[in-house]
Parts: C-alpha cells; structure tokens; sequence
C-alpha cells in the first residue's frame, strides 16, 4: 500500500497549504483552522526541543479531550520523539509504572488531573509538566499552554520522522498483569486511515465527533488522526457525560460521522431522543469497535434508525487497532465483516494449521498495521508475533465470503467436562431478555466439571429483570451445560474505559469466594 504522507506533520502541512482556513478542531465555541493549528503545533514542536527533547524521547499525554491534546501529538512526533497517550482514568500508581515502564521525560497534563500528577515528581522522571487548562502557579517545572503560545511563535526546520519511525505508544488495557506498550509506526496508523478511507468514502466537508477518550487506540486513530488525514474536522466534547451535550453538538456542529463503543449505541437504542434530532441529525455513517455489539442491541438500533448505516469493525490496540470492518455495500449481521485491504486474516488451531471456512479457531492477522512490538519485552512479542502473523487471542471463524465472526475471547473460553463453553453466545441469549442492559459470562472453578459458567447481569436502566422467568427462558434456549450456575445481579459491571468488562475482576470475585469457602 502507497502512502501519500511520511509523518503526520506532513499532513497539516499539505491541508494548510491547499485551504489554510478549513476547520480543523471544533471544541465548544473554540475553531480552529489548519493554518491556526499548523502553528501552534509549530510552536509547541520549538519549545520541546528549548526543553531538551530529542529524537526517540518519549513525551506522554494525560489529558482529557481538548484540541491541547491533538497539538501535543503532532508536535511531539514532529521532532521525532514518541507520544505516549495515558489511560486518564488510572490512579497515580498505575500513571507511575507507564511513564517509568517508557521513560517519559515530559508529561502533558489537563489541570483537572493534578491530584493524580502531584506524586509523579517522587516516583517518575518526569522532567516537566505542560498544563492544559487552570492549574497551580508556575515555575521552572510547571508551564501551561498558553504561556508557550504566547512566547514563541517559529520552528525551524527539522528532519521530519520517515514511515517506519516509531510514533506512538499505546498501553494495553491491563485486563491481565501489568499493560504492555504496544509500539506503532506511522506505517501502522496510517494503513489504517488509508484502508478505512477505501472502505468509507471520506469527504472534506465531513464531521467526526470524538467524544471518547483520545488516548484509546480506536478514538486515537479513528476520529483524530484519520480526520485531520483526509482534511476533514474534529468535533471534540470534553467528556461523555452527560451524553445530552454529545447529542447537541451532533445537531449544532453538522456531524456527519460518529464513531462509538457498544455500550454508547445500548444507550442510543434505549434512549428518549427529541423528534428533532431524529429529522435534522446528518450522519452518514455510524462505526462501532473497541468490543462486540450484541445481537439485541443491533436489532433496536435497526428498528431507531431505519436508515442509519451501522459498521461494525473489529480491532485491537496491535493492530493500530481496526482489523476488519463491516462494508456498507453487503453488510452481514453480528459479522465484523471482511479484512480491511492490505490485511490478511487466517483461522488457524493450537498447532498454528489453519481451518476451513465456518471452523472455529484463533483469529491472527497480518498487515501493515500489526504493531512493530512491546516495549522493552521481547518475550512477550515473540509470543504475540509469529512469522509476521499476530495472534490476536480472539476466538472466530470466517465465512465463504471471507466475513469475519467473533465467537468470543480465547482466555474467556470455559471449559466443562472437556465441552468448549463460550461466554459470548451465553451472554447474547441473556442480553435479549428484558430487563437487561448487558451482561458477562465466566469461569468459574467447579470441583466435578473443572469450569461452570457464572452470569453477571447490570439491569438497563430504570428497569427490573425477572430472576424466575430468566431462568426459564435461558432453559428454552440454551443447551443444558451452557446454563450458568449461578445468576448474579449487580447494580454495574466492572469496565474499562470504553466500556468493556473487564472479566478478570469478576473471575478474581469468584476466585476469592472459592478460596474462602
């Protein structure tokens, strides 16, 4: 695949040069132009070299949605050092072990977070803080934003980092161990966005929101870099909550692409929207990710919008992150469609022999967006990368047509009696019943059996399930070993976050109770 950019300076370059005055960021009553942004990132690139960032340093990013945050990525990948975007929600002792695990010189920080920075200057290196938004006075160590703005205003030239370079890090969720920094090129992320962009017919005048975490691989790649590649605008909202603000800038900001996670379209399918949003939103398409959709919450998004165009995709943070993506031309339901070009998808069995078509098996991939390695763990890459082939520990199988279906996690997959159990096709039956908003599905230790599966249920909201009447319709629809032993109800599932369940707290709960009895 041939890349029109080398680096992703060179994309605000090019778009600054055709239409300096285009919009690039939108945040509240806040525009700005490619010109505008050009500069700034200019400038903000002529002050981390002044602090003594070099080519291959990293520089992380702790911040929350703001036009802040796409500055410092491109100003920091500009000189050629290495942006590492921080999980916002995580204490300052999970912040600590991300920035000693990369070795960040530097942080960029929203003033909101200064609770979780303040103990980094003891336990980290990091050298500087540069804040977004209020914070404590500054000094030789603290400096926001708009004082560098306002004193520096040029960047020389620099030798600009070429396709292979590493540009950003992005930790893993952390639902086993410690998160592992998954190392991208700009080869890795920019295949994405020209894949995507052979899919999905991107225009200039198009609209994303990013109302999701930017420092989420599919928020990252998806609906900041992807955008600003093909000269189209950002819509940024600060926080997802409360989702009525996402709901007005869609109306008030002509959004025209909205990408989300399944718990976000859950909530659109159950939601009370104002006729008006129905009759003047301008969606073109609506992509789901970062985990799977259930068959419940696709069929009430189909019936909500009849006309609406709904593409879910398949990736993960290796992967920089999309893998396959459902095309709009012959979309199948509950598939995450076929491989997006230049990527190549096999199902292959423990012994690494690939299976025929409708075989279950794990899922690897290869292309040019598979992950240069983890960082500092060479042991953990080769287990990951064979042969050039990621092994994604997702279960599937593909279609005649190549249509890739999720069948569910290769760690989540319960084992009873020697008879494979996956989690997710339990948890669709239970999502379908009224009542429920989602549910998950795990192992838990049996004595006789090895593994018995155990239902979590979070109820929808303002709603009640039927314990009894669950019990028998799971009877009426699932095989008798796939019946959860125990059905629990908890008043919210344990998530990351983008909203997926993190299944290992619920398998430590059990685990603990287990020991303990």
């Amino acid at each position: 695949m041939e890349y029109p950019y080398r680096n992703f300076y060179e994309m605000l370059v090019a778009h600054a040069a055709k239409k300096p005055r285009r919009t690039a960021l939108i945040a509240g009553k806040r525009t700005i132009s490619y010109g505008r942004l050009l500069k700034k990132v200019d400038t903000l690139a002529r002050f981390l070299e002044l602090s003594g960032i070099e080519r291959g340093d990293r520089v992380a990013i702790f911040m929350q949605n703001a036009p802040e945050f796409v500055v410092s990525l491109f100003a920091i990948t500009k000189i050629g050092a290495v942006a590492v975007p921080v999980n916002t929600f995580l204490k300052s002792e999970e912040v600590a072990y991300i920035l000693n695990d990369c070795g960040a010189r530097m942080l960029m920080a929203s003033g909101d977070l200064a609770k979780v920075v303040a103990p980094l200057w003891e336990t980290t290196g990091i050298e500087k803080v540069v804040w977004e938004g209020e914070f404590a006075s500054p000094d030789a160590k603290n400096i926001g934003f708009d004082e560098i703005f306002d004193i520096l205003h040029t960047h020389e030239k620099v030798t600009l980092p070429d396709l292979d370079d590493l540009a950003v890090i992005i930790y893993t969720s952390g639902t086993t161990g410690n998160p592992k920094g998954a190392m991208l090129s700009y080869r890795n992320i920019m295949h994405n966005c020209e894949a995507i962009g052979q899919i999905v017919a991107f225009r200039r005048q198009d609209r994303f929101i990013v109302y999701l975490p930017m420092f989420h691989a599919f928020t990252l790649t998806v609906t900041v870099i992807m955008p600003l590649y093909y000269g189209a605008s950002c819509v940024i909202v600060r926080k997802i909550m409360p989702f009525s603000n996402v709901i007005k800038q869609i109306l008030f900001k002509r959004v025209t692409m909205f990408m989300g996670v399944p718990d976000v379209y859950n909530a659109l399918s159950r939601a009370k929207l104002p006729w008006y949003f129905m009759w003047f939103q301008k969606i073109r398409y609506f992509v789901s990710g970062a985990a799977p959709l259930s068959e419940a919450t696709l069929r009430r998004f189909g019936e909500k919008f009849p006309k609406a165009r709904l593409l879910e995709g398949y990736g993960l943070s290796e992967c920089s992150p999309v893998v396959s993506v459902n095309l709009p031309r012959k979309q199948k339901p509950l598939s995450v469609g076929p491989a997006i070009p230049g990527v190549e998808i096999k199902i292959v069995d423990e012994n690494m022999l690939e299976l025929p078509v409708g075989e279950v098996g794990e899922i690897i991939v290869r292309g040019d967006n598979v992950m240069q390695g983890y960082l500092g763990n060479p042991t953990a890459t080769d287990e990951t990368i064979v042969n050039g082939w990621l092994l994604t520990g997702d279960m599937g199988y593909l279609d005649e047509d190549g249509y890739l279906f999720i069948v569910d996690r290769k760690k989540d997959l319960i084992i009873s009696k020697g008879i494979n159990i996956y989690p997710r096709e339990i948890e669709e039956v239970i999502n379908a019943f009224e009542g429920v908003g989602t549910s998950a599905v795990v192992a838990m230790p049996d004595e006789k059996n090895g593994e018995v599966p155990v239902a979590f249920i979070e109820p929808a909201e303002d709603a009640e399930v039927d314990m009894k009447a669950l019990k028998s319709y799971l009877k009426t629809k699932l095989a008798n070993y796939k019946i959860p032993r125990e059905i629990r109800l908890v008043d919210a599932l344990p998530k990351n976050a983008t909203g997926k369940v993190l299944k290992r707290v619920l398998k430590e709960q059990l685990k603990e109770e287990a020991a303990g009895a």
